[in-house]
Order: structure tokens, then C-alpha cells, then sequence
């Protein structure tokens, strides 16, 4: 009876074994299958609408009527472009080529003047300002950490400027958001990986200059197991961002691609900057991806630790932890998280450094995804794609028909992970190779244990014989 049991335990270990063995097979070939290159049906978050180069209509013409008849172009609300005029000749001018005009009262002359009376007066801490193209006035925020006294002193600058320069208070307090949007973590605190850019030579994490100085090191994990690299320039203030080199010196697979969390990220195919009105998105590693729009340019945040200027400012929240992190929509890359007041539970204003300034500041440029009809997903190219006219950030669709662009798997997580961490990822053939590993393992044993129990049951008969 013992011997019965054996008999079916062998047997059931070898179907096991050969079971394994085809189990492991097919997991090898669908991991091979995965690295190849795909037909591009990638799922897209949502429908885009098509783009023209009417999205840019409205830039063109402030540049040709000059910023002394202008003050400013927006997408409007059905994705056609606006125009801020301030004379009747420039509107029909502006009607003629198809776009909408709005006379205004000022122009961007004066309200460029009213910025800069702004900036030459004694800096508050907490207070921000930027022109509000809409409404043609420029808008100064300040926010809970002002005195009495400072919001008095400021309110007289503004009103010595003119009536069109609106003071309001502001919920909360504008703060840099340190603690892509992937965490990166150091000494400092912990803030989110905006784009990978390259020299040529080296890729590097495009983040914010506020995270931390030159010589800061980064790493993926809280624990320091996973270093990514170290910051090797950074500017704050003024400007606010910074280059991380990979420890690497290469960002790997999945560098064009931005996450948005549940181990799905978004295509990122070209840059540009964006547009007041525009619906634009941002991933950040503590409060995942939001939605909004630009509400200004150029805006200027005197945070705690200096001023900013330059900046994109939008109603996108952001939270502790999210600097850094990418602002983009319909797949192009806009800006890197700076600061704001608010939270992602009330909402808040948010800015953003564009990245255009910081790729040319940097001598770097921006590693992309192929496009879906070619190449790999997620992958990237050492090349960028051709810079993207403005139309491709402002797309002649209504705002609310924007998207954050085509999703892809996030590969790029793994990199730099633990040896058991690569082989247990089933994107990779690590899985399949150790299932048809162990799978031999228990054919050989069996068959070993077999052959070892027909030498002892021989040697047994011979003793019986002879004995």
C-alpha cells in the first residue's frame, strides 16, 4: 500500500512538472511577445478632438498688432481664439482673421508698467501677482501670512498704479510643495519627478529647483535602498527648477512616459507652452492627477523663501509632496508643480514653471514617447519629437474636449528595484523562466528519487537471494 502511495505521488509530482514546464513556456513567450513592438492600440483616456492651426490665430496677431493694441489672447470657451484690443481697427483686424476681439481699456504695455511697479516695491512674503487677460486688470493676491500692515503699504502701491490693479485676500498660504509625478525622496523632504530630459550624453529628472540644491541626492524608496541620482543644477529663486542626473546615467525604458497612478501613465509626445483658458493636467506623488485651467502668464509668487516670476499660474490643486510633478495636456509637456495656497480637498491656485524656459536654460531636451502608430508604449526616443507649434497646446477645440493624452503602462517604476523585485515583475521573463526552472527541478528530482528506490529494491532482491 505504501508503495501504491509513492507510485501516485510520483506521478502526480511529474504532471505537475511537465504542467509547469508548458505553463512557463507560454509565460516566456508572452513576456518576448510583450517586448515587441505593439500595434499601437494603446487605450486613450478620452477622445481628443482634432487640432488646426487656428489655436494659434490669436498669438500671431498680438505679435503683429504689437503689445501697445493688444493686451493678451485666451481660447475661449467654443476653442476659438480671443483677442484683448484696445482700438476699433485692431478688432476688425482681429475679426477678419477669424478670431473673437475684445476691446479693452488697457493695454499690455501698461499692464506690463503695473507688474514691473509691482516688483521694484519693498517684497511681501506671501503675495502674488499676474495679469488676468480677461478682465484686463492685473490681479495681487495676498494670503494669510500678511500683515495688516504689509496689505496697507501694498494696497498704496496698487492704488498709486491705477484703479485697474485688484487686491484680494487668498484662502491658505502660497508655499513650494515640497514632501510625476513618481516620488523621488532625500534629506530635504519629498517632491515628484516632473520629465526626463537629455544632453545627449546623460538623461537626467527635470523637477523643481525648490526641492533641493546642487549635490542633493535622490532616491525611489524611503528606506535608501534605491538611489536615482544627484541634482547637478538647480534655480530657485528667480526661477524654479532643477536637473537630476541618473545615477544610471540613463532614465531606461518607459522615459517618455508621465504617471498618473494605478500603474498607468500618459505619452508624452512634445512641448510647448500652454495658454490662458486652456484645460490643462497635473500628476504629482501625493495627491495622484487633477485637472484644470491656466488663468494667467507670467504670473510672480513671492514665496517665504524668495520670488518667483515667470510662472504659469492655474486653478489645478496640488498638495505637499507634489512639486516637481508635470503639468501637461493632450500628451505635450507644459510646466513642472512650483507652489500655491489650498489643498486638493478645497481647491487652490497653483504655478507652475514652464518648460520650455527651463529647457532652454539647461541646454537640455525633452525625451518622448514614439507615436502610438509606431513604437514601443511607453518607450521613449533619445530624440525629441519636432517642437510642436502653439496650436498643439492650444487646440481649436473647447477646453472641456482636452485630454491628458494617450495612457501607457508605467515601466519606469522598476528601475533600479531589488534583483527578486525584476524577477517577480510579470512584464519581464523572469516569472515564466523561474516557473520552467522549477519546473525541471522536480522532473530531475523524481527522477532521481525513482532511480534510488529501484537500486535499494535491487540491492534488497540480490540480499534475499544470496543471503
Amino acid at each position: 500500500m505504501r508503495h501504491a502511495r509513492r507510485r501516485v505521488v510520483r506521478r502526480l509530482t511529474r504532471l505537475a512538472a511537465v504542467g509547469g514546464l508548458l505553463l512557463g513556456g507560454a509565460m516566456v513567450t508572452q513576456a518576448a511577445l510583450a517586448s515587441e513592438t505593439p500595434s499601437g492600440s494603446a487605450a486613450v483616456l478620452r477622445s481628443a478632438g482634432g487640432t488646426s492651426g487656428a489655436g494659434d490665430a490669436g498669438a500671431a496677431l498680438v505679435a503683429r498688432l504689437g503689445t501697445a493694441r493688444t493686451a493678451g489672447d485666451w481660447v475661449g470657451a467654443d476653442g476659438r481664439p480671443v483677442v484683448a484690443v484696445t482700438d476699433d481697427g485692431a478688432a476688425r483686424e482681429v475679426r477678419r482673421a477669424g478670431a473673437v476681439a475684445k476691446v479693452v481699456p488697457h493695454s499690455m504695455d501698461e499692464l506690463r508698467s503695473a507688474t514691473a511697479s509691482l516688483g521694484s516695491a519693498p517684497r511681501v512674503p506671501g503675495t502674488a501677482w499676474a495679469v488676468d487677460y480677461r478682465t484686463n486688470r492685473v490681479v495681487v493676491r495676498a494670503d494669510r501670512t500678511v500683515s495688516a500692515g504689509d496689505w496697507s503699504r501694498l494696497s498704496r502701491v496698487a492704488a498709486g498704479i491705477g484703479g485697474f490693479v485688484h487686491m484680494e485676500r487668498t484662502r491658505g498660504a502660497f508655499t513650494t510643495r515640497l514632501n510625476g509625478a513618481l516620488p523621488i525622496l532625500s534629506t530635504g523632504g519629498r517632491c515628484s519627478a516632473g520629465f526626463n530630459v537629455t544632453n545627449g550624453q546623460s538623461d537626467f529628472i527635470l523637477t523643481a529647483g525648490h526641492c533641493g540644491p546642487a549635490g542633493s541626492t535622490w532616491f525611489a524608496d524611503s528606506q535608501g535602498d534605491r538611489q536615482l541620482g544627484n541634482t547637478v543644477n538647480s534655480v530657485f529663486p528667480g526661477s524654479d527648477f532643477s536637473l537630476v542626473q541618473y545615477a544610471s546615467g540613463k532614465a531606461g525604458a518607459g522615459a517618455g512616459v508621465v504617471a498618473v497612478g494605478g500603474g498607468k501613465g500618459v505619452r508624452i509626445t512634445g512641448v510647448a507652452d500652454p495658454a490662458v483658458g486652456q484645460r490643462v493636467f497635473r500628476s504629482g506623488s501625493t495627491s495622484g492627477l487633477h485637472d484644470g485651467r491656466v488663468t494667467a502668464l507670467n504670473a510672480t509668487v513671492n514665496y517665504p523663501e524668495g520670488t518667483v516670476t515667470g510662472l504659469v499660474e492655474t486653478t489645478v490643486c496640488a498638495e505637499p509632496g507634489d512639486s516637481g510633478g508635470p503639468l501637461f495636456s493632450e500628451g505635450i509637456a507644459l510646466g513642472v508643480t512650483s507652489g500655491g495656497n489650498g489643498d486638493c480637498t478645497a481647491g487652490g491656485t497653483t504655478f507652475f514653471q514652464p518648460v520650455t524656459k527651463a529647457l532652454s536654460a539647461l541646454g537640455v531636451r525633452l525625451l518622448v514617447s514614439p507615436p502610438e502608430a509606431g513604437g514601443a508604449a511607453g518607450g521613449a526616443s533619445a530624440a525629441p519629437s519636432p517642437a510642436p507649434s502653439a496650436s498643439a497646446a492650444r487646440g481649436a477645440m473647447a477646453p472641456n474636449a482636452a485630454s491628458p493624452g494617450s495612457s501607457a503602462p508605467v515601466t519606469g517604476a522598476s528601475e533600479g528595484s531589488t534583483l527578486l523585485a525584476r524577477l517577480t515583475d510579470t512584464r519581464n521573463l523572469g516569472p515564466g523562466l523561474l516557473v520552467v526552472a522549477g519546473s525541471l527541478i522536480a522532473l530531475v528530482a523524481t527522477r532521481f528519487i525513482r532511480s534510488e528506490q529501484d537500486r535499494k529494491a535491487y540491492r534488497r532482491h540480490y540480499s534475499a537471494m544470496w543471503g
